[in-house]
């Protein structure tokens, strides 16, 4: 069984409808090219920096599908349930938070932003 969260770098105060067509947006072909936003650079380095994406693959990897999807704006993540899941959960909040990102977690329909 896997889940999935996407992190994105968009405005905390957009309504979850905004955030909720972000995402539809971003896994479609229409996403948009650009420049990186610089904190998906940060949030996506910091991560995989611990959870890596790319071989070598640590055994405690939480990811179901690497490497993870990352666009100019989003990073969406594919994850096992478990063990292995929960403190990378913890590790995306922190840094979501760190550099002032959103998290969609399209199985609750839940949106969380950044404090402040």
């Amino acid at each position: 069984m896997s889940f999935d969260l996407d992190v994105l770098a968009i405005d905390p105060a957009a309504s979850d409808d905004a955030v909720r067509a972000m995402v539809k947006r971003c896994s479609s072909s229409q996403h948009p090219e650009g420049e990186l936003d610089d904190r998906i650079v940060g949030f996506y380095e910091s991560l995989r920096a611990r959870y890596p994406d790319f071989p070598p693959y640590r055994d405690d990897s939480p990811w179901m599908s690497m490497p993870l999807h990352v666009g100019i704006d989003h990073v969406s993540m594919n994850m096992t349930f478990g063990e292995r899941s929960t403190p990378a959960i913890e590790l995306i909040l922190v840094l979501a938070e760190r550099y002032g990102l959103t998290i969609y977690d399209p199985q609750g329909d839940e949106v969380t932003r950044p404090h402040g």
